[in-house]
């Protein structure tokens, strides 16, 4: 009777994490049966999972592999973008994040709760004197201005930190006794052990930088330096709604990120959880 009634449970626990995902997937699924759908059907009816079977056609695709080239320009845009603002960041921010938790320095509790401190303010109200620096130094409408800012995320900094507190100090002991410097520690030791870290990281890092449209849009002026929201954006103006190509556009938009996810996801939820209790 025990065994069937923790069957029973087991039966309602994933039926219930069934419909959870398909509240969560509920969106994106219709979002994809849109981007099949022309544009007269879209105003008519909206984006919803109730069509016409006969609608539905590739015209939004083959515009958008055939003659969007715009569009495919803010792609790679983008895709640069998130490229170098993970690697930068991942490199930057577990720097600092290890140095805060292993090194006792002078000033290390003060760092550290700048770090804290900035967490708490909000991006808006940095947004005004960061986009002063970039005009003082001369970086408006280029992409480091895009992506310098982001290279040292207190985010990142604050998780790294959390996680390098688990790491053993024995090994960096060892290491020394050894004769390696302070820098082969980190690279051939530390940073190894860090991998989940990384990996969440990078998603969460990937995902924050592919999707950003505020700051892209305060620095950027050039049409063919657009990231991939702020293009799409464009195509809604006040003499046209190219609501169909807007939604296969934002479509294509998820592969990435989809890719990402499932190069790192054996590593994210650990790095996430480890990366929450430690400290």
């Amino acid at each position: 009777m025990k065994q069937k009634n923790h069957t029973a449970l087991k039966w309602i626990i994933n039926l219930a994490f069934v419909v959870i995902s398909f509240i969560a997937l509920f969106p994106i699924l219709s979002l994809l049966l849109s981007s099949f759908r022309p544009s007269s059907e879209l105003m008519r009816n909206g984006i919803s999972l109730t069509f016409d079977p006969a609608s539905l056609n590739l015209d939004n695709y083959t515009f958008i592999f055939t003659q969007a080239g715009d569009y495919w320009g803010w792609y790679w845009n983008s895709l640069a973008i998130s490229a170098i603002t993970i690697v930068l960041s991942l490199f930057f921010s577990s720097m600092v994040g290890y140095a805060l938790a292993l090194y006792d320095f002078k000033g290390r509790t003060f760092f550290f709760t700048l770090v804290l401190f900035i967490l708490m303010v909000p991006f808006e109200i940095l947004m005004l004197p960061l986009f002063q620096l970039m005009i003082t130094m001369q970086l408006v409408n280029t992409y480091t201005a895009v992506i310098l800012p982001a290279v040292v995320a207190p985010i990142a900094v604050f998780f790294f930190r959390q996680y390098a507190l688990g790491l053993p100090k024995e090994l960096m002991d060892a290491a020394r006794i050894d004769g390696s410097t302070e820098y082969g520690i980190f690279f051939r030791i530390m940073l190894p052990l860090m991998t989940p870290s990384l990996a969440a990281m990078a998603i969460l890092q990937g995902l924050g930088s592919w999707n950003n449209f505020l700051w892209p849009l305060v620095v950027l002026r050039s049409n063919d330096m657009f990231t991939l929201p702020i293009g799409l954006a464009t195509l809604l103006t006040p003499y046209g709604n190219n609501y169909d190509l807007l939604i296969a556009g934002s479509v294509m938009t998820i592969v990435p990120i989809i890719i990402l996810f499932i190069f790192f996801q054996r590593y994210f939820v650990a790095g996430l959880t480890v990366g929450g209790v430690k400290g």
